[in-house]
């Protein structure tokens, strides 16, 4: 199947074109129907450069909930069983788009509010300043295995669990593609949000499919992270800023270096296998980051402190009166450069185990 290219044309179209069940991953930024009545000015006078065009005009609601439930029913097609669909809006559309995403049958996942660092404000003062869109996140189908790489994303989040309200700039600056000293696309995405977006819920080598391609956002995001990816784009002058945009983004060259590892997959290490191997001994004091608890290492992989035996998760919890404990990065063994984690030693054993299965 050919991916990694733009078709002009109609995206309703475009997708029944496509084989059924072939795509990965859906990144849907539609029209949004902004029913704009005339220019916006700043108080200055100034003209604000906003969404005019076309493509952004619709005779009705009806009429756009027809556009919706159009191309929504062929990106369902196209996605695999365990495919996902990512849609953006703005309170103009973004409601109308759930309630159809709920109808034909996807199984919403998640509402994910990206609040801009830098909006644009309101000129009038008669409203709030718009500083979000909502973002949709929808699996195939109620029963899809659907792709959610947990660890990739508390790791971009510093550790933490990643949430559903992210912050990020729209796009400016040398990202923003402009003609003649204006903006070359009125609703041109930052890649931030794409990345984000993309190693959320795909693999390296995985398709994705965007409908409304606008100038590349999502194929040169894809690219980059060595994913496979379609656009699809009717405007010529567009799809042509997004060929040339893209055709200058290198995929990462080392494939390593956007693996997905989820924990969850690698194999698992008991904490006995460091006891049988020699990477902590019989005796060894063990204590938590603070040095304030401590506990003893037995032969049988168990530990002991005070009144409590058991696992290194279930002495570490009750230790501490909480209802659960990861023992793996709750225990420290004492070194000279200060208190180090016991899971550097399953790390080490894991490498040690996946060197010699090589």
């Amino acid at each position: 199947m050919k991916t990694d290219y733009i078709e002009c044309g109609d995206c309703v179209a475009a997708m029944d074109a496509l084989p059924e069940a072939s795509v990965d991953l859906v990144f849907a930024d539609p029209p949004y129907n902004l029913q704009l009545r005339g220019e916006l000015h700043r108080p200055n006078n100034s003209r604000v450069d906003g969404v005019g065009e076309d493509w952004d005009r619709f005779a009705s609601l009806a009429e756009y909930d027809e556009f919706t439930r159009a191309w929504l029913t062929a990106a369902r097609r196209v996605l695999k069983p365990d495919g996902t669909l990512w849609t953006i809006g703005s309170y103009h559309n973004i409601h109308r788009l759930g309630a159809a995403l709920q109808d034909l049958g996807f199984w919403l996942l998640n509402e994910v509010v990206w609040r801009k660092s830098n909006p644009m404000p309101n000129f009038r003062g008669r409203r709030f300043t718009n500083a979000h869109e909502t973002l949709i996140w929808a699996a195939r189908s109620e029963k899809a295995r659907y792709v959610f790489n947990y660890d990739a994303l508390k790791a971009l989040n510093d550790g933490l669990q990643m949430r559903s309200d992210w912050l990020l700039p729209i796009c400016t600056g040398q990202e923003r593609l402009k003609r003649d000293g204006r903006k070359l696309h009125p609703t041109q995405k930052p890649e931030a949000l794409l990345h984000r977006v993309i190693l959320a819920s795909t693999r390296p080598g995985d398709l994705v499919l965007d409908p409304f391609f606008g100038t590349g956002t999502t194929g040169a995001v894809a690219r980059r992270l060595r994913r496979r990816w379609i656009g699809i784009e009717r405007d010529q002058a567009y799809a042509a800023a997004a060929e040339e945009r893209i055709r200058r983004v290198e995929p990462a060259a080392d494939p390593e270096t956007v693996a997905i590892v989820e924990k969850r997959s690698e194999p698992r290490i008991p904490f006995g296998s460091l006891v049988e191997l020699g990477l902590l001994d019989v005796g060894q004091v063990l204590t938590d980051r603070s040095g304030r608890l401590s506990a003893k290492v037995r032969a049988d992989g168990t530990l002991i402190a005070a009144d409590h035996r058991g696992s290194i998760h279930s002495v570490g919890a009750a230790l501490q009166g909480a209802p659960a404990c990861n023992g793996w990065t709750f225990w420290h063994l004492p070194t000279d450069r200060g208190p180090m984690p016991i899971d550097v030693l399953r790390q080490q054993l894991r490498a040690r185990n996946n060197e010699e299965g090589a």
